[in-house]
């Protein structure tokens, strides 16, 4: 069967507002007249992987503890963000989240807080899903109101030669218990390594439809260990689709649904593979590489050890903590937060010649 591939929609451009412009008074807005209305949230740089396209093998140096934001200043600059600079949608990410002891009392005092709309904030967490068999439904009650679980193979083996770690059969079953928990749609995110698992992208896909689940495939990005992205190396979104197309028939999405979402979606029609059936479902690709979708970025970014982030491969960061700690008002934390979100960048660059990989790796800015 074959897949209906259309050309790549058009993205928005930011044209770039007056320099003497001030930021505004309320809200994250940038010179390009972007409005932040995401938050991503990162709560630990551990994790209990060692993913490839994320980590060297022996993993990285975690920050001091004195360094990282307590539960209770993390409470503190998530409400700033939502009362105060309009955020609406909350995503905690890591490292990988679970290891966070209090999160279920950091999703419960989001929970309760209102956004300008007057409603509670989106709440959803990206994780690798090994320890949801235990928490998953203690996360539904404290407020939680979906996951994004990486899951990047259809088979044990392929997982732990590309996590370093024999967890597959934790993963699954911790996206079988974010279903019984209630956490809808439960998303699962991979990464296509060439060499590693791209050979598996169709046994995923259907493995995926089959469990209930959103799968979108992600290019891989250089935010991993040093020296491990080469361009000429990537699985681009074309290459993913024209795999996909010869297993499964597609039908794309109206390109006016996907608003500021980084995910281009197709419908996949209800079929066979490997000689078993597989229900409708969706299927995306984030192509941040090819396919850029910067001008219709609405993220801001919180590290665990607080910086503000203006976008993942941003060159600088903004401290949030010291003036934090220095007992600086909620008035003029939020100015900080302003002005760092004005001076964020047009694009993240990576078609420059002049590009530089982050110097902190995917694990350290948050997902």
């Amino acid at each position: 069967m074959n897949a209906t591939s259309v050309p790549t929609p058009a993205r928005a451009k930011p044209v770039v507002l007056e320099e003497a412009t001030a930021p505004a008074t309320t809200g994250l807005v940038d010179r390009f007249g972007r409005v932040a209305r995401d938050l991503r949230v990162s709560l630990t740089d551990k994790c209990n992987l060692r993913c490839q396209y994320c980590m060297p093998a022996e993993g990285i140096t975690p920050l001091p503890t004195a360094r990282l934001l307590s539960d209770a200043e993390i409470i503190r600059l998530v409400r700033l963000a939502v009362e105060q600079l309009g955020i609406r949608e909350v995503r905690f990410t890591g490292g990988e989240p679970l290891l966070r002891k209090g999160l279920e009392n950091i999703v419960a005092a989001t929970a309760a807080l209102r956004t300008d709309l007057g409603t509670a904030p989106d709440i959803s967490l990206t994780t690798n899903g090994l320890g949801l068999t235990h928490r998953a439904a203690a996360l539904k009650e404290a407020g939680l109101a979906r996951v994004n679980i990486s899951m990047d193979a259809a088979s044990a083996e392929t997982y732990a030669k590309l996590t370093r770690r024999n967890r597959y059969d934790d993963a699954v079953a911790g996206a079988a218990a974010a279903t019984a928990a209630g956490l809808h749609p439960v998303k699962l995110n991979a990464v296509l390594l060439p060499g590693v698992n791209a050979y598996e992208a169709p046994a995923l896909l259907a493995q995926a439809l089959r469990g209930g689940y959103r799968l979108r495939f992600i290019e891989f990005m250089p935010l991993g260990p040093r020296n491990s992205w080469k361009r000429e190396e990537l699985l681009t979104a074309d290459d993913i689709l024209a795999v996909l197309s010869e297993h499964f028939t597609l039908t794309p999405r109206p390109a006016a649904e996907r608003g500021a979402a980084p995910a281009q979606e197709w419908e996949v029609v209800a079929g066979f593979f490997d000689g078993q059936a597989h229900p409708a479902g969706r299927v995306g690709i984030i192509a941040s590489v090819t396919r850029p979708f910067c001008g219709d970025c609405d993220r801001t970014r919180l590290t665990a050890d607080g910086q503000i982030r203006t976008c993942l491969f941003a060159a600088g960061e903004t401290d949030l903590r010291g003036p934090l700690r220095a007992g600086a008002s909620d008035a003029e934390l939020a100015e900080i937060w302003r002005h760092a979100m004005w001076g964020k960048q047009a694009g993240h660059g990576m078609d420059d010649p002049a590009f530089l990989q982050p110097t902190r790796p995917m694990s350290a800015i948050g997902g």
